[in-house]
């Protein structure tokens, strides 16, 4: 089943979700521009698939400043630019009980990392693809942990939940355009986002493969709320209906909000 889009910028690209993500758009037969920090994997990404159906881009998803510049290259280099799926992220466990202990740098690394620069990115790419005529999609990766937050993970769990507000807003505020809105709640899944746990932190979760696998088919449909699994330890059915609820709330306020002030 072909991708529904032909020419993918994949942010965070060189590894996990983003690493395997980017290897099936490109057997699906789209044309990928991935984007990392690690010159060595990008190269390496290039070799793989070819020049016809791979580029890359270095750069850093936390560099505000050459933000325009990134965004200009991209544009000018690939003009029919139908798709951006925005993957980078980080996790740490911060232990709360000991407050006067935190790293507020580290802790504001990791929301800037999973939250503002998203936010940046998202809306640098979406002024693009909203002038499109043809069908377009901005994609996020998300998670779970953004409707339940994980107490490990304070940092991780309150970026993603605002990233998912933003995009609950950002989708809705633009319905009916030919941009789709795309997040991806995904699970735990066995990549290096879980290296701070030591030696099993790559044994976590589901091995990246099925994630793959079950994701793909959404995405292809342009699924604008796509998701894989539940939660450890949570009852899908209880889950899924709060979920659900959520959605629907959301929807009422939202009609209650526009119809007052027009966006």
């Amino acid at each position: 089943m072909s991708f529904s889009y032909k020419n993918v910028l994949l942010v965070g690209a060189t590894s996990g979700i983003g690493a395997g993500l980017a290897d099936k758009f490109v057997q699906e037969g789209a044309k990928v521009i991935a984007v990392g920090r690690r010159q060595d994997r990008l190269d390496a990404f290039i070799q793989k698939h070819g020049a016809a159906k791979a580029s890359a881009i270095k750069y850093d998803v936390t560099d505000r400043d050459g933000l325009d510049a990134f965004s200009d290259r991209v544009v000018k280099e690939n003009p029919h630019l139908d798709c951006v799926l925005l993957n980078s992220g980080m996790q740490r466990m911060v232990r709360l009980s000991n407050p006067a202990e935190v790293d507020l740098d580290a802790f504001h690394h990791e929301i800037n990392t999973n939250f503002t620069s998203v936010v940046n990115l998202a809306l640098k790419f979406s002024a693009v693809l909203l002038e499109k005529q043809t069908p377009t999609a901005l994609i996020v990766t998300g998670t779970h942990l953004s409707i339940v937050p994980s107490v490990a993970m304070p940092a991780y769990s309150c970026s993603k939940a605002a990233l998912h507000a933003f995009m609950d807003c950002l989708r809705r505020q633009n319905q009916g355009k030919s941009c789709k809105f795309i997040e991806i709640n995904a699970p735990a899944v066995q990549t290096e986002l879980h290296d701070y746990m030591g030696d099993h932190g790559r044994s976590f979760g589901m091995p990246l493969a099925d994630f793959v696998d079950q994701v793909y088919p959404q995405l292809q449909r342009s699924e604008e709320h796509t998701s894989v699994g539940v939660p450890l330890g949570l009852s899908e059915e209880d889950y899924k209906s709060f979920v659900g609820t959520r959605q629907r709330m959301f929807g009422q306020l939202s009609d209650l909000v526009m119809a007052r002030m027009p966006l």
